[in-house]
């Protein structure tokens, strides 16, 4: 259990409704992304036609899936202040495990651009006839989703050791840490899904149990904040 109620960002109360501001911003602005252009739950023939259709909102959603990396990997870094005194090891092991997969997400944003790129007939690309940058086109952005896909395994694992310690706490509720890890193994599925069981529909479930969860740690921290050790 924590033995001091100070932390870089002040009292626990207050890192605690920091680390649920981030959070929240985190889960809106995916969201506010795919409302103006669609790019993570359209297939690829969609996302190359708001390429097509509106550059502007492209570059919008694009910028807004950047800014959503970035709020996550912050929010990572202030759950890590608030539950280090807890057990560093696993805090850290939390933070790493969201860095890779925030590393991986925003690898998969160079091959959507690189769509992007051939969508909108860069010079250098003239020489291609216009049926094969459909088709590069079209790969570029499958790649892309591809790699969504693969940092959702990080994105699973970061979810035990984060749950374990708002458990462990004292804090914090522990009916959050439960729900927190068996998100774990909810989310997992995702990946499991696309790779191994492309035609089930368990991804769907497991992505609601993951939305449950995070955004009930999320309100709580914004609205409750932390208990103060006494």
């Amino acid at each position: 259990m924590i033995t001091t109620n100070e932390s870089p960002f002040g009292t626990l109360k207050k890192t605690a409704r920091i680390a649920g501001l981030l959070y929240l911003m985190y889960i809106l602005t995916p969201i506010l992304a795919e409302l103006f252009a669609q790019l993570g739950f359209g297939d690829a023939a969609e996302i190359i036609s708001v390429m097509k259709s509106n550059e502007g909102l492209f570059r919008l959603g694009f910028m807004m899936n950047i800014l959503s990396a970035l709020l996550f990997l912050l929010t990572a870094w202030a759950l890590y202040v608030l539950l280090k005194p807890v057990n560093q090891s696993l805090a850290l092991l939390f933070l790493l495990l969201n860095l890779v997969g925030v590393a991986v997400e925003c690898f998969s944003f160079l091959q959507l651009f690189s769509g992007w790129l051939i969508v909108s007939k860069a010079e250098y690309l003239m020489v291609f006839p216009a049926d094969q940058l459909q088709t590069m086109a079209m790969h570029s952005v499958n790649l892309y989703k591809i790699g969504h896909i693969i940092a959702q395994p990080f994105f699973a694992a970061w979810l035990f050791p984060l749950g374990y310690l708002v458990f462990k706490s004292g804090y914090l509720p522990k009916f959050l840490g439960i729900i927190l890890m068996v998100e774990c193994f909810a989310w997992l599925m995702y990946p499991i899904q696309f790779f191994l069981f492309p035609n089930e529909v368990i991804a769907t479930i497991a992505s609601a149990a993951g939305f449950i969860g995070e955004f009930s740690l999320t309100l709580w921290l914004l609205i409750m904040g932390a208990k103060e050790p006494k």
